[in-house]
């Protein structure tokens, strides 16, 4: 018989959007067989099953000269990604599980992947890791968990909800995207409709809450999908990328990457009226007080992942200077074809870099396309989705320095390294 551990669910209610009280109530879910032992820090074991993997191969994509990629792993259906300290790398899925890819930092070859929890609803997508507190985040369909963690861990030792989102239901978008900074969890919670006033509470905004779920507030509301969850490591600043709706003129509206830390308050991105530099979509909006992104993409780009390289990253796959500090971003594709050209927008990595949290560039509102270059092309070879060989969803940088990207296209991990050593 498997054992079990007690989840604790807590009731959110949020009044106006900004605040809530919790209750609890509990539940039981079995777990796969783990230690229960209480962490008392991150120190443990070294990681497990080093060289039972496949050997990694060349991606099938192109990467800037002096880098090399190699598919890793496979994990069907990979979003979201989280490097642990010992060189694992966490998997959020399609389905109802995180996975892990024990000592994704090898030489070689790395672990076989396997299953590290199974939760109570699908999508697991978002998965964040929080070293300060050894403490795992996951955002499902309809809730956040905590697990807690010690270095070696390939399974979870306890699975703990701390709460609820879509309490209204499902629909349309349906990732939970998370990340931790400073005791604080954040979660995206996309909306219910492509364009719409929304009636659920936890919807098409940002929330923020302590790590046992208290205090919950609105830290950015009317925000799309803002599937793209990242901590800049040198300031503690929460970055969010956003999906914009469909159906407006093309080629908008452009999609963004803000500093959602530098709004007081609960940052108003204005969806569905407003967009781009105070543009009204919807006849009589004002949009005066909402935010003006600081990086902006191509229409319907779809950013999954976001990660800031640390400027202080040290480790025998630690990227050149020209990186420290700047941010990576994955972008999905569109999954309609464009009326301008009959294509449809590829997929991709690109690079923005950045002077603390500004982007080096600041936005073109002519060409959306200027302040980034493309790190990671050849997703898309010809003009059709039916082209592609893959799409770039979670991207995390491992302890040693590699860049991990995850592909839910075709179930793959690729991890991209300088050539030579540093």
């Amino acid at each position: 018989m498997k054992p079990s551990v007690t989840i604790f669910t807590a009731v959110l209610v949020l009044l106006g959007g900004c605040g809530g009280s919790a209750t609890s109530n509990a539940t039981t879910v079995p777990v796969a067989s783990a230690s229960n032992a209480p962490p008392s820090s991150c120190s443990g074991s070294t990681a497990a099953g080093v060289g039972d993997g496949t050997p990694p191969v060349s991606a099938p994509f192109g990467v800037p000269s002096g880098f090399v990629a190699t598919r890793i792993a496979g994990v069907g259906g990979a979003r979201e990604l989280a490097a642990l300290p010992n060189g694992d790398l966490l998997v959020g899925t399609a389905g109802t599980t995180i996975e892990i890819v024990p000592n994704a930092e090898a030489a070689t070859t790395t672990g076989a992947p396997r299953v590290f929890a199974t939760m109570p609803d699908a999508p697991a997508a978002g998965v964040a890791f929080d070293a300060a507190s050894c403490t795992i985040v996951v955002g499902t369909q309809f809730g956040v968990y905590t697990i807690p963690y010690v270095d070696g861990d390939t399974q979870a030792r306890g699975i703990t909800k701390i709460a609820s989102v879509r309490t209204h239901g499902s629909g349309a978008h349906t990732t939970t995207s998370v990340a931790v900074s400073d005791g604080t969890i954040y979660a995206s919670v996309g909306s219910s409709c492509n364009a719409c006033v929304e009636s659920d509470p936890t919807r098409a905004r940002i929330l923020a809450m302590g790590l046992d779920g208290s205090n919950v507030t609105t830290k950015a509301t009317r925000i799309r999908n803002a599937i793209a969850l990242a901590i800049d490591p040198a300031s503690g600043a929460l970055w969010a990328g956003d999906a914009g709706q469909d159906g407006l003129p093309q080629p908008h509206p452009y999609e963004f990457i803000d500093d959602v830390s530098a709004h007081s308050g609960g940052a108003d991105y204005g969806w569905p009226d407003c967009e781009e530099n105070h543009v009204a979509y919807t006849a009589g909006a004002d949009c005066s007080a909402t935010v003006v992104p600081l990086v902006e993409a191509s229409a319907y780009a779809t950013t999954i992942g976001l990660a800031f390289y640390p400027g202080a990253q040290g480790g025998a796959h630690a990227f050149p200077s020209a990186y420290r500090g700047g941010l990576f971003a994955t972008h999905h594709g569109s999954w309609h074809t464009l009326t301008s050209t009959g294509c449809n927008v590829a997929p991709d990595i690109i690079f923005i870099p950045m002077n603390g949290d500004a982007p080096k560039s600041a936005v073109d509102w002519s060409d959306p396309t200027t302040q980034w270059s493309t790190f990671g092309s050849g997703f898309q070879p010809g003009c059709a989705a039916s082209t592609r060989i893959g799409r770039p969803t979670g991207i995390a940088v491992g302890s040693q320095g590699s860049l991990f990207v995850a592909d839910d296209d075709v179930g793959a991990i690729y991890r991209i390294r300088p050539a030579t050593a540093p």
